[in-house]
């Protein structure tokens, strides 16, 4: 699975479209043609007829089979400075079911023929942006045109994959080991949510490791959780408070009635534009009820009420009630500083207007200060990273759409190179200007 466990998730979690990847439905035209080139070569017996061989000198290009080349490949990304890499396991999966040829309606598996490298999920490369300093991730011996169909999809797993476990990462260092919540399957294809969700948790046990952390993942529907066993977690959104007429605290309430206590209670409370009044509505409401059950002795159902949080989610282009005018004023758009620093300062003292007797004001005091922030709409590690210097009391962070962020720094894009090809026997580089034969300390021999 990972550098975890040091085992690897296989097919039976990613259930490929077998027959389709082999028949080249996935892959790049041009690698079709090139295989195509090279059956026919290797049919006709052809042997390299060239006359300007790149090969050291002295050695001879006489009965190189140029259809039946063996070939020395590495994937490596361009992402300059630190990558999380994910895709690994996706990439030999593929590699493992659809090397080889079709003879007639029959295909010919060769995998066994090939010679595999590989590191782990979850390890770290480095790279100053030079792909003549990079490190390896994947490396393969054997007939190129047995797995030239793969490079196209393999490539695209692993950089996308690469790709948003690398973002959650750098949120994470953003956020100062504060919870980053996964909310990203909005903004893309349903088909690609088992994998980036997948990232997702990698990158969360990477932060982990390195930060002496013990953070959870946590994704937002259940097919981010399929290849680890995870599931979706959640709590309302605006459609469900416009459904109890823009009610917060009432959807809150019924929700809470309803649903199993282990599902965290989280007020959406932005729905009406005024964050500090909806926030007060809910936990005066929910505080009320859980009192209520606490003192006919109920404790199980006292539980559904225990506010966990409550999720900030103003528009970028709307100023909250509670925001005065002050400065630019798109510093007072949005999710801000000084909404965060309102709705916290509102709830710790909540408390204090409600009518209570005596023996039960120091734990509404700590229902109130226990009540956590989550943030949402519009966050990246920028946006974190000022928050987080200002001190602002935010406890949880919802990022979406940036975790797919391809984009300058972020790119991280995934290439493949020929780097040597077998004369005589014989491994010779053979890489195109720019690229070389490199290694990886953390390439393991894979079969």
């Amino acid at each position: 699975m990972s550098i975890f466990d040091h085992k690897r998730l296989t097919n039976e979690t990613f259930k490929l479209d077998i027959e389709r990847m082999r028949r080249g439905w996935y892959s790049d035209k041009y690698f079709e043609n090139i295989g195509r080139m090279l059956r026919a070569l290797a049919a006709e017996g052809y042997v390299y007829a060239g006359e300007h061989p790149n090969l050291p000198t002295g050695m001879s290009p006489d009965t190189v089979p140029a259809g039946d080349i063996e070939v020395e490949m590495q994937w490596f990304t361009r992402r300059a400075g630190r990558t999380i890499v994910v895709g690994v396991d996706k990439a030999l999966a593929m590699l493992r079911h659809c090397t080889g040829y079709w003879d007639g309606d029959t295909f010919v598996d060769t995998s066994d023929n090939l010679k595999v490298w590989a590191i782990h999920d979850g390890t770290i490369v480095e790279s100053d942006g030079n792909p003549l300093n990079v490190e390896p991730v994947i490396k393969v011996r054997g007939r190129y045109r047995d797995f030239a169909l793969l490079e196209t999809p393999t490539l695209g797993i692993l950089t996308r994959s690469s790709r948003v476990a690398t973002n959650v990462y750098e949120t994470m260092l953003a956020a100062h080991g504060k919870p980053v919540l996964f909310f990203p399957a909005r903004f893309d294809l349903h088909e690609v949510q088992a994998a980036d969700g997948y990232a997702y948790n990698i990158a969360v046990k990477r932060f982990n490791l390195d930060h002496a952390r013990d953070l959870g993942p946590f994704v937002s529907t259940d097919a981010q959780g399929d290849w680890w066993g995870g599931a979706g977690g959640g709590t309302v959104a605006h459609a469900a408070i416009a459904s109890f007429l823009g009610d917060t605290a009432e959807a809150m309430m019924q929700f809470s009635r309803i649903l199993p206590a282990n599902i965290p209670r989280i007020a959406l409370v932005d729905f009406n534009n005024d964050s500090v009044r909806d926030t007060l509505r809910v936990m005066e409401t929910m505080f009320k009820r859980y009192r209520e059950l606490k003192e006919a002795g109920d404790e199980a159902e006292a539980a559904k009420y225990i506010l966990y949080g409550v999720r900030l989610d103003t528009s970028g282009s709307l100023r909250d009630v509670s925001v005065a005018p002050l400065g630019d004023p798109a510093l007072d758009l949005g999710v801000n500083p000084r909404l965060v620093f309102n709705v916290r300062q509102a709830m710790d003292s909540a408390w204090e207007s409600w009518s209570l007797p005596e023996v039960w004001k120091d734990a509404a005091r700590e229902y109130c200060r226990n009540v956590k922030i989550v943030v949402s709409g519009g966050f990246n590690p920028e946006k974190i990273r000022r928050f987080e210097k200002l001190g602002v009391p935010a406890d949880i962070y919802a990022v979406g759409s940036w975790l797919f962020n391809n984009n300058g720094s972020t790119v991280t894009d995934f290439t493949a190179d020929v780097v040597r090809v077998k004369v005589h026997g014989e491994w010779v580089d053979m890489a195109k200007v720019g690229r070389r034969p490199l290694d990886n300390p953390n390439l393991e021999r894979v079969w």
